[in-house]
């Protein structure tokens, strides 16, 4: 059993990849530690987004006991769901959770809620500039970089992110906001969390991809995206939400083969996981100290 040392932390954070266990991982602790678990998962906001997000409700009953948990099934499908919303909804649900004497325990691998929730941002307020969104859509990735320092420097220029054209176009918009206008401080409380990751070989990593895809394939997730589309979120919208929901829509359409749709999702589910192992490094360089397992 791990108990919290509550002189130097006051909450857990689990983090992995995709496919590693997080959830079984992070009910466990939350078992025996009287927790309860606070989502940081994009997607799994959302409403009937259930085998392709993996809430896996299931996994939060351990020996009969309900392991409470928030931030999970929170919005309907068809709604807009960004950093700010989830920046205000973690505030509430923390302080849920410490009213009602539990172990908050973070669980997800959506970097940038991560993020947010480690340093406190206050930047997700700063409001969307959507006709200086087209005219920046309208450059490269290193037009946009080139065009991001020229700005002048701010405290914000450490947390941006520019890994992708879509969050360098917001890193520009915040900045640009920053020149003109001031914000005040976000109302996240102050989380000082015992972080463990899953870390596991690259080989097992896949080969875990590759079987809980199986699994959900053989389990409904097909059957799941096909009563959405029913229920006229339409294709767009189910293509934008990534990965499962993406590929699926695209084959059942008519897009995709069977075996072209499961081994292309499979590569970018692969891909994410990567791109999550990356985010995760980059947390430790900038001095959050995981303990891997």
């Amino acid at each position: 059993m791990l108990s919290l040392d509550k002189n130097i932390y006051n909450s857990f954070m689990v983090i992995g990849p995709t496919a590693s266990g997080k959830t079984k991982l992070a009910v466990q602790l939350a078992f025996q530690n009287n927790g309860c678990i606070i989502g940081a998962d994009s997607r799994q906001v959302y409403k009937h987004l259930d085998i392709g997000t993996g809430k896996d409700l299931a996994e939060y009953i351990i020996e009969g006991h309900q392991i409470p948990y928030k931030l999970i099934d929170i919005v309907e499908l068809g709604g807009k769901y960004n950093l700010s919303n989830y920046i205000h909804d973690f505030g509430r649900a923390w302080q849920q959770c410490i009213d009602a004497a539990k172990v908050p325990v973070v669980c997800g691998g959506t970097g940038l809620y991560l993020d947010a929730i480690l340093k406190g941002h206050h930047y997700a307020h700063v409001p969307v500039d959507e006709k200086f969104r087209q005219e920046l859509e309208l450059y490269s990735h290193q037009e946009l970089i080139q065009y991001y320092h020229k700005f002048p420097l701010t405290d914000y220029h450490t947390l941006a992110d520019l890994s992708t054209t879509k969050r360098l176009i917001r890193a520009i918009e915040i900045v640009k906001y920053l020149q003109n206008n001031s914000i005040s401080k976000s109302d996240l409380p102050k989380v000082k969390p015992y972080i463990i990751g899953i870390n596991q070989t690259v080989e097992l990593r896949r080969e875990k991809i590759r079987t809980r895809l199986q699994h959900r394939l053989n389990t409904g997730l097909i059957d799941e995206v096909a009563s959405l589309l029913k229920n006229e979120l339409g294709t767009e919208y189910l293509i934008n939400l990534g990965l499962e929901y993406k590929y699926i829509t695209l084959y059942l359409m008519g897009q995709l083969t069977y075996s072209e749709m499961q081994e292309q999702l499979y590569n970018r589910i692969c891909q994410f996981a990567k791109r999550q192992m990356t985010w995760y490094r980059k947390m430790e360089r900038e001095g959050h100290d995981i303990h891997w397992v």
